[in-house]
């Protein structure tokens, strides 16, 4: 039986986490694409929330939408290369930065769930939609909140928290 420890601990934790954002990710493409595919937008909040469905060719904002095809290769080489990265990344933290491991492993997640589809199908299924009148964000899915929710973590991490572990290694190297 392998040691609980093991499996808790620092990194794995923090890629199960990951695998969490995808499982998540996953099934609510799945539901979304058998719900909104063929029927109607579901109303959350009128005026400002809805599902619906929707299919991204490109990258961010549909950014490459129409660019003939091979942008799905470059884009899936470059969200595997990145991942990767990020697992290195994750795996040399030290166990007491949760808050950058947490925010990493959002990122990767959300990272991955994109990737699935973007190899299997050639595009990317969001389903989540914000207006207000005329204007529309985005539609976008589980993994973009991910990512999003992952990258605003690590700017706060870089705004507020890296200078305190600066301080706080020189003390500790000053003592």
């Amino acid at each position: 039986m392998p040691n609980a420890n093991f499996l808790l601990g620092h990194p794995w934790r923090w890629y199960g986490l990951a695998l969490v954002v995808v499982a998540l990710d996953v099934a609510t493409k799945v539901w979304a694409v058998d719900r909104f595919m063929q029927g109607p937008a579901l109303q959350i909040i009128p005026g400002l929330l809805q599902f619906t469905y929707a299919e991204n060719y490109g990258a961010a904002f549909s950014f490459l939408a129409d660019a003939g095809g091979w942008q799905r290769w470059l884009l899936g080489v470059i969200a595997l290369g990145f991942s990767v990265v990020v697992c290195i990344w994750l795996w040399r933290l030290p166990a007491g930065k949760r808050w950058e491991s947490c925010a990493l492993a959002l990122i990767l997640g959300g990272a991955l769930g994109n990737l699935w589809d973007r190899i299997l199908l050639g595009y990317v299924r969001d389903f989540i939609s914000v207006y207000y009148g005329n204007w529309h964000f985005p539609v976008f899915n589980v993994a973009d909140m991910g990512i999003s929710i992952g990258a605003v973590m690590l700017i706060i991490e870089m705004l507020f928290f890296v200078e305190k572990g600066r301080e706080k290694a020189k003390n500790n190297a000053e003592v």
